[in-house]
């Protein structure tokens, strides 16, 4: 396996985070939704260094073959573990593409690290702007979702990993999407990052404000959201984006899931590989 070191933690161990790096060609890197790891992205993986592309996916810490230190969950240090990623490899131009929880994390490094060595980002399935409803963000998601989120992981991770699972696909009982061995992939992902990390990242992403960051986008940007997304709803994340990023082309796949990348494989590789390449992304 292929690690690269970002920092250390509080009792002076290196974190270091899992990574694979396919292809050659302008560089794409993938940065994966909680509560998976970079193995989520099989499909693109499998496809867009079939197009020219480098593409570069990395295991957020507290996940999958990542170290899994009890700290460091914060956006700011998630942001500052991507710099790492950017700066060891020594990548250049690259279109940063960042799914659910991910979308965070192109926010804030582009804020907090004056987007160095982006020259795209892309916004899928994304939790941006701002997902915690308050008295200046009314169009967010009632906390008591996520209280609910915390208490039936606390009670029973597992089974809360269990249940997300079929949410995030879209899984009901007239619609199945995906196979149960999808479901039991995607599960198996999920058991493997650390309780900690699985509580301080839902924090993270439902309490985190990124209408500034996103103000001090100025690069080429693309939204995509699936209409029936469930986890992260359209109306509360990529439905507002153009409020904060009126520059992005803002794509949305009819009747998709949260987890398009599984759903929606090949719409999205499409569009993936257009943007990142240069080309008119078609969308629908």
């Amino acid at each position: 396996m292929s690690y690269i070191k970002a920092g250390q933690d509080a009792n002076g161990e290196d974190i270091k985070l899992h990574y694979t790096d396919q292809g050659q060609g302008a560089t794409v890197v993938l940065i994966h939704g909680w509560p998976q790891s970079h193995e989520a992205w099989t499909y693109q993986l499998g496809e867009l260094p079939k197009h020219g592309l480098r593409v570069v996916a990395y295991t957020r810490r507290g996940f999958g073959n990542s170290s899994k230190p009890f700290e460091g969950y914060d956006y700011d240090t998630l942001a500052d573990d991507l710099k790492a990623v950017l700066d060891t490899l020594n990548l250049q131009n690259v279109t940063l593409v960042g799914f659910s929880m991910g979308g965070g994390e192109v926010a804030r490094y582009m804020s907090r690290h004056g987007g160095a060595r982006v020259a795209k980002v892309a916004f899928v399935s994304a939790v941006t702007p701002y997902l915690l409803k308050t008295d200046d963000n009314p169009d967010g998601v009632d906390k008591s979702t996520f209280d609910d989120i915390q208490e039936n992981i606390a009670k029973d991770r597992f089974g809360f990993l269990q249940t997300f699972g079929k949410q995030f696909y879209g899984e009901g009982p007239l619609s199945n999407p995906v196979s149960q061995a999808v479901l039991d992939w995607s599960f198996g992902m999920a058991s493997l990052g650390s309780h900690q990390a699985t509580v301080a990242c839902g924090h993270a992403f439902a309490e985190t404000d990124f209408r500034q960051d996103l103000a001090t986008i100025k690069v080429p940007a693309l939204v995509i959201h699936g209409e029936d997304d469930k986890t992260v709803p359209i109306k509360n994340s990529a439905d507002r984006m153009s409020q904060h990023l009126p520059h992005a082309t803002y794509i949305t796949y009819e009747g998709a899931p949260h987890g398009l990348f599984i759903t929606d494989k090949d719409k999205l590789n499409r569009d993936l590989i257009d943007f990142a390449t240069g080309t008119d992304v078609r969308g629908g």
